[in-house]
């Protein structure tokens, strides 16, 4: 099974135990052993995964971390963990803090067993970062996560690779933030970049001024124009929602303007997650269209489990199924498509009892 399914799965456990998880030893055997597992270690095996790790550090004696994975003797990665209901903060890092510098490890996992930030030390050798350079959580798991994950896997395992991805990540991250900083209020640097190129004459402080509030509403008006692209692009297929209806296949519902977003990838995976209950998650698959994203039983487009309607600017919805008949239902968040669990797997019975 590929780390994707893994992850799949696990996000199903998730969703079914977090709410009574409270402690963290529960959070840790329910959650975050199954998570240590899918990335190929033995957590039966006290050599490799060593439960309860204790290095003493200067004064500090007999603190513990609550897993160690190694290999060869020799300390890879460092976990510490909290209860699944506790909202991680880099307070609780204070343990990995101190053993990052004593041990062998150079990659730190901070967890609730819902969420999890990886730590490394691209600001300064064997001193840990202050700030993940890579999170990721069960409840929503983006396109890339897995990518990403598959790193940290045991066959993978290369920490020079890691340090290297990290360092680009946080790059990336650095440079995200700076240009949403510059998008809503321009600096002086990037007016004096762009006012030349469109303005002839002197650039005078009357003139920066008018450019910083004339490129900031460049940049909305760009942002608008592509959401209402796809907007348009949606209410012209609408016809093609009654068609589907009858049998039509997503294909013909103008795939060659279609868009997948990360939130339909995400809702997809979700519903895998919920589907993994009760059939193998690889049944599941996504078609998308320009008006809804499909999700079928099979890749089969007459055994729709669901569809995610993300495409409008305020409002999302997910369609549930009972025969032919679709149900949408609104939604605000992604996690909430976790509250039709039930419908899905009922669908699912359904539709392998021969219903459509």
């Amino acid at each position: 099974m590929d780390i994707q399914a893994k992850l799949t799965e696990l996000a199903a456990r998730t969703a079914q135990h977090r709410e009574v998880l409270l402690t963290e030893e529960a959070a840790k055997t329910a959650l975050v052993m199954p998570f240590i597992q899918a990335l190929g270690y033995d957590v039966f095996n006290p050599a490799e995964v060593v439960p309860e790790f204790t290095a003493d550090v200067g004064t500090k004696k007999g603190e513990k971390v609550d897993y160690a994975i190694c290999e060869g003797g020799k300390v890879k990665i460092l976990i510490e963990c909290k209860p699944s209901s506790v909202a991680l903060n880099v307070n609780h890092a204070s343990q990995l803090f101190r053993y990052f510098g004593v041990t062998d490890a150079r990659l730190a996992v901070l967890t609730n067993g819902v969420v999890y930030q990886f730590y490394t030390d691209v600001e300064a050798a064997n001193r840990m970062d202050e700030r993940p350079f890579f999170t990721f959580s069960m409840d929503s798991i983006r396109p890339g996560d897995a990518r990403t994950i598959e790193k940290f896997t045991k066959g993978a395992f290369d920490i020079e690779n890691i340090v290297r991805e990290a360092g680009h990540l946080k790059t990336q991250s650095l440079l995200r933030k700076e240009l949403e900083r510059e998008m809503a209020e321009p600096s002086d640097d990037l007016v004096k970049l762009l006012a030349p190129r469109v303005h002839e004459g002197r650039i005078t402080a009357q003139v920066r001024d008018s450019f910083g509030k004339m490129i900031a509403a460049t940049f909305s008006a760009i942002v608008r124009d592509s959401v209402n692209d796809r907007l348009s692009s949606a209410l012209n297929a609408t016809s093609a929602v009654a068609n589907a209806d009858d049998g039509v296949p997503p294909e013909a519902d103008g795939q060659d303007a279609v868009v997948t977003t990360a939130e339909e990838v995400s809702g997809f995976h979700i519903i895998q997650a919920i589907a993994s209950k009760v059939t193998s998650p690889k049944r599941v698959v996504m078609r998308d269209a320009k008006s809804y994203c499909a999700i079928l039983l099979d890749d089969n487009n007459r055994k729709t489990l669901a569809r995610l309607h993300f495409n409008g600017l305020t409002a999302k919805y997910i369609g549930t199924f009972k025969d032919k008949a679709e149900e949408r239902h609104l939604i605000s968040d992604l996690t909430e498509i976790y509250q039709f669990a039930t419908l899905i797997e009922a669908r699912i019975a359904e539709l392998d009892a021969g219903g459509g």
